[in-house]
């Protein structure tokens, strides 16, 4: 007789699928708010928080050798008021207690298993606990043993350290703007020192930076180019590229689907940890964008279409909107979905294509991933051909549809578990990942994949025009934080550069001003994480450094000085230029974990440089004009399309200075490049902006 299903815990009426996905355990769970909290304080109990994310493998292995079990979860139920936090959902608990269990364990990861008294200050950290007492390590029922007895008859020691632990937490998550004494000045040496840490720490066999586990360094990539288009350096730039390359070629690069895995566990890319973010995906796009379009690759090309056309494939909502990720695991695996076997590819190609394939992507009997082969492209096309009796052009050629068909069949398999819930920061990059797709191909399905998330977000938002974090289960949830506005606010600004709308302009800054009443401190340092009348947190967070995700402040800075150049309005760009300065001694002490920080202070530092098309919207000399311009990687250049004769344009037209008296000479489509309020002659011919664009450089400055 089959077992009867667990009753739903508290978690059922949640949005995340992370926590929908623990709302069967026997666990007594609460979603983080006041119910959980007061329960503590009145029954004068412990609370255990675990934060983790739909895609984290470790999350779902301490589920099932614990959450699951219900001798553990009686011992939960009876001891603590147990809390289930989505980090992605609340990225601000995941800052603060992440810095907890760093400070008590001097490591930190998820599953984040963290003991808090009931005022949410906390006193014992960890990461993933196994079922029982194993390799020298404390089994989880130990630990709750442990901890509750320590809250039962040691309660003064523990309020103690929870208070000394919050504290150092508050000091640790709080970037105070530096007083007049040691407050430095941002310039472009900040910019330099990065560009010198990179290559210490450049793996210049593999790319990437240091050893294994390498994760995608598409922030530092960005910076890398900036200081190669500015300074002309081939080290910086031959980084980038060996990078993009062997990255390309990798076992993290889905060769057959597109986009690219979490990150690589060896140091060649070739075994990834198999779950897809799509903030990666979205920040990596832009960069092979931008590295095509200096280099001419077409691997780079390639790599950035595969990418978007997989985030349009599998990662779309039916709003519109951006799924979160993709799991690594499936049928109880990790990789499962993705790798193969020669007889699995010989199934699907026939003995000949086959033959082709196994050559090119290294697929053997032997395998190089238990037994199964991860594909990757050792060797370019050229190296590989000749033995086989074709050219590397024709080589490619005949893959293209045998990927198609592997593709096909693969999605026959059990899929990974996709986190379907829409983020807006996430969103937000992944939006400007597709306007620069169709900036640099012109493919007008990434622009109209861009344009539907942006109307879907804009469309989630409050009466009172405030954003929400996230949207799931056919609902908005959350409040929105600094990031969220700020990525999203970015994104607007990057439609409005490829589209001229001007409601994408209008949203933008009235997110930028929302931004600043929620977020701004008075001082004049970095904006906080959480507005003004979030609830009360043991800390408020302030943060610069840029991780796997840029900061909300690196991405804010950049919105106000864009805006500040569009506008004309000089004050959004000096409060960007006072946060540079008020840590500029912070960030010189480790100038590479600030990269999207420094992107923004490149464009800040940069000589004024506009480019305005004028002519008819959608007209082929217009776009041709656009076009070229959306070629040429000049990143701290302001570029606008106006069209003279539309009525929808005529407030833009008056709005913005750097567009006064640009018109369609003679009725063409003429393109004006100006830089220190200085224009050159006016084009009407793409080849002759092409030229001109190739000479503009981006140095001499400060």
């Amino acid at each position: 007789m089959a077992e009867p299903a667990q009753a739903p815990n508290r978690l059922e009426n949640e949005t995340s699928p992370y926590l929908l996905q623990h709302a069967h355990n026997p666990v007594d769970w609460y979603p983080w708010g006041p119910e959980a909290h007061e329960r503590a304080r009145r029954e004068d109990r412990p609370i255990f928080l675990s934060i983790g994310y739909a895609a984290c493998h470790w999350c779902h292995v301490m589920e099932r050798e614990s959450f699951e079990d219900p001798a553990i979860a009686r011992l939960m139920n009876e001891g603590f008021v147990c809390i289930k936090v989505d980090r992605e959902e609340r990225p601000d608990l995941d800052e603060i207690y992440m810095t907890a269990t760093q400070l008590l364990t001097g490591n930190g990861g998820w599953p984040m298993s963290v003991f808090l008294t009931p005022d949410l200050q906390p006193f014992f950290a960890g990461t993933y606990f196994p079922p029982e007492d194993r390799w020298g390590h404390a089994g989880f029922p130990s630990v709750l043993s442990a901890v509750l007895e320590a809250y039962r008859t040691r309660r003064g020691e523990v309020v103690t350290s929870a208070g000394e632990i919050t504290d150092a937490v508050r000091r640790a998550t709080t970037a105070s703007a530096e007083d007049g004494a040691s407050r430095g000045r941002a310039g472009l040496h900040l910019i330099d020192a990065a560009a010198m840490e990179f290559a210490r720490r450049f793996d210049a066999s593999h790319g990437g930076f240091g050893g294994a586990p390498k994760f995608p360094p598409h922030l530092g990539l960005d910076l890398l180019l900036r200081h190669h288009r500015r300074t002309g350096s081939t080290d910086s730039l031959g980084m980038v590229t060996l990078t993009l390359e062997r990255m390309a070629r990798g076992g993290i690069h889905d060769q057959i689907g597109g986009g690219f895995h979490r990150y690589a566990v060896d140091d060649r890319w070739l075994v990834p940890h198999f779950e897809k973010m799509l903030y990666d995906n979205a920040l990596l796009a832009p960069v092979y964008l931008d590295a095509a379009v200096l280099t001419g690759r077409d691997e780079f090309t390639d790599a950035a279409r595969g990418t978007l056309e997989f985030v349009m494939r599998e990662m779309t909502d039916a709003g519109g909107g951006f799924h979160s990720s993709l799991d690594a695991d499936s049928e109880g695996e990790e990789g499962r979905y993705y790798v193969w076997t020669p007889q699995e590819v010989e199934a699907v190609l026939g003995a000949e294509d086959a033959r082709l394939f196994a050559a090119y992507y290294d697929v053997t009997p032997a395998g190089n991933y238990e037994g199964r082969n991860i594909l990757q492209a050792p060797h370019p096309a050229e190296a590989i051909a000749p033995r086989l009796g074709l050219s590397g052009d024709d080589l490619l050629a005949r893959l293209a549809p045998m990927r198609a068909r592997l593709l096909e069949a693969r999605t026959a398999r059990v899929r990974p578990a996709l986190d379907d819930k829409v983020l807006t920061a996430w969103n937000g990059l992944m939006i400007s990942a597709f306007a620069r797709g169709y900036e640099v191909t012109g493919e007008t399905r990434y622009l109209a994949a861009g344009t539907r998330a942006a109307d879907f977000i804009l469309a989630q938002r409050t009466p009172q025009g405030r954003l929400r974090r996230s949207w799931g289960a056919g609902r908005a949830a959350g409040a929105a934080f600094l990031e969220d506005y700020a990525f999203f606010a970015k994104s607007l600004l990057d439609l409005f550069r490829v589209t001229g709308e001007p409601r994408r302009l209008e949203a933008a800054r009235e997110l930028a001003d929302l931004m600043l009443e929620l977020f701004d401190d008075p001082e004049g340092g970095a904006l906080f994480f959480t507005p003004a009348d979030h609830e009360e947190l043991p800390a408020r967070v302030k943060n610069l450094h840029d991780g796997a995700t840029p900061s909300g402040n690196s991405v804010a800075a950049h919105v106000l000085l864009e805006l500040g150049r569009l506008l004309d309005d000089g004050d959004l760009a000096d409060r960007a230029r006072r946060l540079f300065d008020a840590h500029a001694t912070m960030i010189e002490r480790a100038p590479s974990a600030f990269s999207r920080l420094l992107a923004a202070l490149d464009f800040a530092l940069a000589p004024p440089r506009e480019i305005v098309v004028a002519g008819p919207r959608g007209r082929a000399d217009t776009r041709a004009l656009r076009h070229t311009a959306g070629r040429a990687y000049l990143p701290n250049t302001i570029v606008v399309e106006i069209d003279p004769s539309s009525e929808e344009q005529r407030g833009l037209r008056e709005r913005l200075p750097l567009v006064a008296g640009k018109t369609a000479i003679g009725g063409v489509a003429t393109a004006y490049v100006c830089e220190n309020a200085a224009c050159r002659e006016p084009v009407t011919d793409a080849a002759a902006l092409e030229q001109m664009l190739r000479g503009a450089g981006e140095g001499d400055r400060e």
